[in-house]
């Protein structure tokens, strides 16, 4: 498991160059390694829109900003004023929340030792880091202790709306790691009044066809791994979502916001809280 949870960490170069490209991110996070991934893929890109299907990048993105709305939805509802963006990688997602909403929003950004310590610094650099906007050190597949999603999470205030979020991350992870992600995530965000999870999710009967082959060996290329698909439908998504503790599920289309891009799918997982009205 060690040598897969290793093998993220190239996405992380590639995806801020896309961000930064798009004018989603700081200059501070992106990287020279990045913008070489970046250039080195177009040639591939240019073949999949050729074929008709969607860039690699343009499946980012679109993944990145449907998280994106359906966070500030959360957020304007009043349901978070609290954010753990787990495995965040160079995802400027964290400073573009804490420039937006300001001390109205608590936003944790989580990764393994060594990703964390180039955030840090990065946001160090950006002037974003404070009482509201820090970088922790986790492992989300360790089940407690120090460094574990829970341990984080208790340190947290219980009057405020918690939201758990990734991007990117499942696919790198067994079918049972991502199981016991949920169930931890859903007992967790239990004791908060409203508790959230969204996350990007691939389910195996929209994985069909060169299109989506060339997408996912192009991701499996970068992160030097197989890329995980553990569910086949959306029924079955939903029902284990269920059985991991979440009260209810939706998992949108990234159709919603792109023509075109019905193959991204992210999840919008809610717990009622201990002490939330019925």
């Amino acid at each position: 498991m060690g040598e897969s949870r290793a093998s993220i960490s190239p996405t992380a170069y590639y995806t801020g160059a896309v961000w930064a490209r798009h004018g989603l991110s700081h200059p501070a996070l992106s990287s020279v390694r990045g913008r070489l991934m970046y250039r080195s893929a177009q040639p591939a890109m240019a073949i999949a829109e050729a074929l008709g299907g969607t860039r690699l990048e343009d499946f980012l993105l679109t993944r990145h900003l449907l998280i994106d709305r359906l966070l500030v939805e959360a957020v304007e509802r009043g349901e978070v004023s609290q954010v753990i963006e787990v495995a965040a990688g160079l995802s400027p997602r964290g400073w573009r929340f804490v420039e937006r909403y300001g001390d109205g929003l608590t936003y944790i950004e989580t990764d393994l030792p060594g990703m964390a310590a180039r955030k840090r610094a990065a946001l160090e650099r950006v002037g974003s880091l404070g009482p509201g906007h820090r970088v922790q050190e986790l492992d989300a597949l360790r089940g407690d202790g120090e460094e574990s999603l829970p341990s984080l999470i208790a340190e947290l205030d219980p009057s405020g709306g918690l939201a758990i979020v990734s991007e990117g991350l499942l696919s790198y992870l067994d079918r049972e790691s991502v199981l016991d992600l949920w169930r931890r995530a859903a007992e967790s965000l239990r004791r908060f009044p409203h508790g959230l999870m969204l996350s990007d999710l691939h389910l195996g009967g929209e994985s069909n066809g060169l299109i989506t082959a060339i997408g996912v060996r192009a991701l499996s290329a970068f992160v030097r791994g197989r890329v995980e698909i553990h569910f086949e439908d959306e029924e079955v998504a939903i029902a284990a979502l269920a059985d991991a503790g979440f009260d209810g599920a939706i998992l949108h289309s990234g159709s919603e916001i792109a023509d075109g891009a019905g193959g991204v799918r992210v999840i919008e997982a809610t717990v009622r809280g201990e002490g939330a009205g019925s």
